[in-house]
């Protein structure tokens, strides 16, 4: 029986490894009958002759639901793959160049798929565990079809309680030593014992994955694999946890080397954020071999602190840890003359960078989800600090929003959805308008994302209508929540949001040529903005209905949206120095406000009043959802929302923001405010611009760079009595005169082409 079965395996072996054909590729999985239940793992393997490797071999692959890739042994993929999907139907797939991987002569390819199962609130599952490849070589395609080897993977399955919570679509990972399978990705075919000829379920585009859309970002960047520090063991009575510390809040994969002599022992591994947010997130088991042996968890975990708990008889040698995260660059840079605007920019970075992956989203522990609201934020973050590869994450999530919408024109998200589908009204308001995609298309001038989505901008904007007195009307969507905390005024939370998304739609339509629905929209903004200041009461902004204390949430929103006057702002001013029930959230809309109406001094004192807490403990490297640990929505303590203010540094107290769409002209003002100097530079999609001042009694000292095709207008305070120059010029009448349509009427007004200035305004 046993040389039959070597026999099979040999005859197996032959055929996979046997030349490319022109076959279509198929989508495959195992015979196991119980590979779609949630957190199953699939080993693929195919062998393949080439004869001359070409210069590229693009490999099209697609699977429900991440995977990871080797070629002869080597690591092509960690971690492929996006969580699905880009709308309620369909699936993404990747794009990789595998030439560099393979070899003339036989080549071994192995897939380790991971199928989540089950829904979350990032993730739409097709039901059906599965792997599509294709790639051609030339005149000949290297497909995935039954001629393809698999098995499901014993060592991996479900662990105990406690288990995630149900917004993650991931599951724990036990991996059971015993039960591997050795040296699965390069061994012979004939030593791949379980392993059976795959079954096609379908073709490419088939339900229930439907089209299939290429993959809009990069491969994670991998920081490769470091030593943990500070490896430290307490004792236990029966099980013993080590803990080690990383650098900082993190995206990892943690890696364990062990020794056990007896094996079988159980090892559980998680961080500090397994029990964070308010609710259970993820970890990993590990049931050990006899010997010697390292293991890592390929499911990504976030934190500071890695934990493993052991038997007191098994030694754990040491604890290694791969970072992985979006491929982006941190090409922007802030030094101010204030300490604590320093630390807070350092840990809004980190906070950013560790909620961007698959999506941006709200927090990397306890859901991972792209609510739109965070999402305007962290967009408006990562134009000053990250290299335009973030665009590409900007602009697939543009797109989701739109291409999730239902059918009666309700945006919502965290999208892609899967269990969860109720309008939050003010974030997808926020989400569409100013803030939202108007700013994005004025970063980065992909006018083509701008037009894809504007259709479901026009459609989500007919569901909103006004009252009497021209104010928005109540929309309770599926959850009326305009903000964490008390006193929300959510009346005019909503108008000041509403008219901000009519704003950004109007814009939208003057840059696409829709005349009629520009005027349509102003027409309306027009209506709103007498409606909402029918609700000044002389000394404030406040909804006839409304009761409680004042909310500061809605006098920014007045000022941010154009629709207070300036005599209403001394009022406002007055009131924003007593109410403080803004969130994180929407704090960073009252500093912006408090810039905008000149108490940039103001501003920084209380941003800096209310965000000490979070920027100067100790404890963490990143920012909170709240304002203390454990505070609104669960309280996760790496929330990228309570960056906010790190967008109004950069686009107040050192004054940068496009005034055409893509830098092609930008507006450098900057507002001192209580500092003596600050700097910045910002990654634009035009270049790198720097500029940075220096402010004393008795001069002001501008230095900034103007990358090539651009053009910066500067604005100054007007004074006959000041003395101005340039790169140490004396300036004369005409010099530097910028277009009519930037001229400020209170303001000095200078437009400079690409260069280096050192621009000087004495007394």
């Amino acid at each position: 029986m046993k040389n039959i079965i070597n026999i099979f395996l040999l005859l197996v072996c032959y055929l996979t490894s046997s030349q490319i054909t022109n076959a279509q590729s198929r989508w495959i999985t195992s015979t196991d009958e119980t590979i779609n239940e949630p957190n199953t793992w699939i080993a693929y393997r195919k062998d393949v002759s080439v004869e001359k490797v070409p210069t590229a071999v693009i490999a099209r692959i697609a699977v429900d639901s991440k995977y990871w890739l080797w070629i002869n042994g080597k690591m092509a993929v960690f971690e492929g793959g996006l969580k699905r999907g880009p709308n309620p139907r369909d699936t993404y797939y990747d794009e990789v160049n595998i030439a560099p991987f393979l070899k003339s002569g036989d080549n071994k390819i192995a897939v380790l798929l991971w199928y989540f199962g089950k829904d979350g609130f990032s993730h739409k599952s097709s039901g059906k565990a599965g792997l599509i490849f294709d790639a051609k070589l030339g005149t000949q395609n290297l497909v995935s079809d039954s001629s393809w080897l698999c098995k499901r993977h014993p060592a991996y399955g479900n662990t105990g309680e406690p288990f995630p919570n149900y917004r993650l679509p991931e599951s724990n990972i036990r991996f059971d030593a015993w039960e591997d399978i050795d040296d699965w990705q390069t061994a012979d075919c004939q030593s791949l014992y379980g392993f059976e000829n795959a079954v096609e379920l379908a073709n490419w585009g088939d339900a229930p994955w439907n089209n299939l859309i290429k993959r809009p970002i990069p491969f994670w960047k991998d920081f490769g694999v470091k030593k943990a520090s500070k490896l430290q063991r307490v004792k236990g009575v029966e099980r013993d946890t080590v803990i080690v510390c990383l650098p900082y809040n993190m995206q990892m994969t943690p890696i364990v080397d062990i020794s056990d002599k007896d094996g079988g022992n159980l090892i559980s591994i998680f961080t500090d954020h397994m029990e964070a947010g308010g609710d259970i997130n993820l970890r990993a088991e590990y049931v050990t071999k006899k010997g010697s042996q390292n293991y890592e968890s390929l499911g990504w975990l976030n934190g500071q602190k890695i934990y493993v708990t052991v038997p007191s008889g098994v030694k754990i040698d040491e604890v290694r840890y791969r970072e992985t995260g979006y491929n982006t660059e941190m090409e922007g840079a802030f030094s101010c003359s204030d300490t604590f605007y320093m630390r807070f920019w350092d840990k809004a970075l980190r906070t950013l960078y560790i909620n961007m992956r698959d999506t941006y989203f709200d927090c990397p522990d306890r859901e991972r989800a792209q609510w739109w609201g965070d999402v305007v934020v962290l967009m408006g973050q990562s134009f000053y600090t990250y290299s335009p590869s973030t665009h590409s994450l900007m602009s697939k999530a543009i797109k989701e929003l739109a291409a999730w919408q239902k059918n009666d024109g309700t945006l919502f998200s965290p999208i892609p959805a899967g269990n969860y589908n109720s309008e939050l009204p003010g974030q997808m308001l926020a989400s569409i308008g100013y803030y939202g995609f108007w700013n994005y298309y004025m970063n980065t001038g992909d006018k083509e994302t701008i037009k894809a989505v504007y259709p479901a901008v026009k459609k989500y904007l007919s569901l909103w209508s006004q009252d009497n007195t021209g104010l928005t009307e109540f929309r309770a969507g599926g959850w009326a929540w305009g903000d964490w905390g008390d006193n929300k005024d959510i009346r005019l939370i909503f108008a000041g949001w509403h008219y901000l998304a009519l704003k950004g739609a109007a814009l939208m339509a003057d840059e696409l040529g829709f005349v009629d629905d520009a005027e349509g929209y102003r027409a309306i903004m027009d209506r709103v903005k007498a409606g909402y200041n029918s609700c000044w009461n002389g000394l404030e902004y406040r909804h006839h209905d409304y009761k409680d204390s004042t909310d500061d949430r809605v006098q920014a929103l007045a000022v941010i949206a154009g629709i207070a006057d300036r005599t209403k702002y001394p009022d406002i001013i007055k009131l924003l120095n007593t109410q403080f029930y803004a969130s994180p959230y929407m704090e960073k809309y009252v500093m912006e406000a408090l810039f905008i109406m000149g108490e940039g001094k103001y501003a920084l004192e209380r941003t800096k009043n209310r965000f000490s807490n979070m920027v100067d403990h100790k404890g963490y490297t990143t920012l909170f959802e709240g304002w203390d640990v454990g505070g609104y929505g669960g309280g996760s303590v790496n929330h990228a929302w309570s960056g906010g203010a790190l967008t109004v540094l950069a686009q107040y107290l050192c004054g940068i923001y496009p005034l055409e769409p893509g830098y092609k002209v930008f507006k450098i003002e900057p507002n001192p405010a209580s500092l003596s100097d600050a700097s910045i530079t910002i990654p634009s999609v035009a270049g790198k611009i720097k500029s940075g001042f220096v402010n004393t009694d008795n001069e002001f000292l501008l230095k900034f760079s103007v990358p090539h095709g651009t053009q910066a207008v500067v604005y100054l305070p007007e004074s006959r009595d000041k003395t101005i120059t340039v790169n140490g010029k004396k300036l004369s009448l005409g010099q530097y005169k910028p277009k009519e349509i930037y001229k400020h009427q209170t303001k000095h007004t200078l437009a400079f082409p690409a260069g280096d200035y050192i621009l000087s305004v004495k007394n």
